[in-house]
């Protein structure tokens, strides 16, 4: 038995919510300033509004990254449309509108990136935006040659892509190693999972490459632990510093 599956169509070097912390997060402009960067691929955070729209935004609500307040998930498309997702990072970017998944669609496809879509549920909503969120990437991305690949901290919301797109590759999200989680990657038919960066051991990778599944590790922004990674064996690392470290 082979210690990895093959193929992998990913790059191992993936934009953390675009362009890291260089550009306000999961907005149009950080995907632009990853790419320019030359990286391949980026990671974003996708969640649906009150009707239905799905949209990127990595928090419950909209208090840390917009000029919006409360659950962000309670609120309509047209009133998030409106939202300034930019000033808080700095000058340069007032203004900058929350994008729709349709939106990042596009400029990935024009641009030839790859996208890692973290489904990130508001609460109570996991199955739901599971399932909304990957009916949409298998639109968006129909006729593409390497679709995105869907991941969640949340089984419930990989139970709702596994229903809506069967067809998409899932990945398992790891804060910490639970009870079971080996079984529930497996469960979900998952290709990937994606480990906090200090999760990962020789023991727990040969492990994951064991199940024929591919190792990635977020968020991995030292050069001195992207090495140690390396050298277990890692498939992937999700990194802010795209400034620092050179993609391939």
């Amino acid at each position: 038995m082979k210690d990895t599956p093959t193929p992998w169509p990913y790059p191992r070097w993936i934009a953390h919510r675009g362009a890291g912390k260089l550009a306000p997060e999961n907005t149009l402009a950080a995907f632009r300033l990853g790419a320019q960067h030359g990286y391949r691929m980026a990671e974003c955070d996708a969640k649906l509004s009150a009707d239905g729209q799905v949209f990127l935004l990595h928090d419950d609500t909209l208090d840390r990254t917009t000029d919006g307040q409360g659950i962000a998930g309670h609120q309509p498309w047209a009133e998030l449309s409106l939202l300034d997702a930019g000033s808080w990072h700095s000058r340069q970017y007032a203004g900058e509108r929350l994008p729709t998944l349709e939106g990042v669609a596009r400029f990935c496809r024009a641009n030839a990136c790859l996208l890692n879509i973290e489904i990130k549920p508001t609460p109570g909503l996991e199955e739901e935006t599971g399932r909304v969120v990957a009916r949409e990437a298998a639109r968006l991305w129909a006729d593409a040659p390497i679709p995105p690949l869907l991941t969640s901290f949340q089984p419930q919301a990989l139970a709702g892509a596994v229903e809506s797109a069967p067809q998409l590759p899932r990945g398992l999200l790891l804060e910490t190693l639970w009870d079971g989680w080996l079984e529930m990657a497996q469960r979900m038919g998952c290709v990937a999972v994606v480990c906090d960066q200090v999760l990962w051991t020789s023991e727990v990778m040969a492990t994951v490459h064991g199940r024929q599944m591919r190792a990635l590790a977020y968020t991995v922004n030292e050069p001195q632990e992207a090495e140690r990674l390396w050298g277990l064996g890692i498939d992937g690392l999700i990194t802010d510093r795209v400034d620092l470290f050179a993609p391939d």
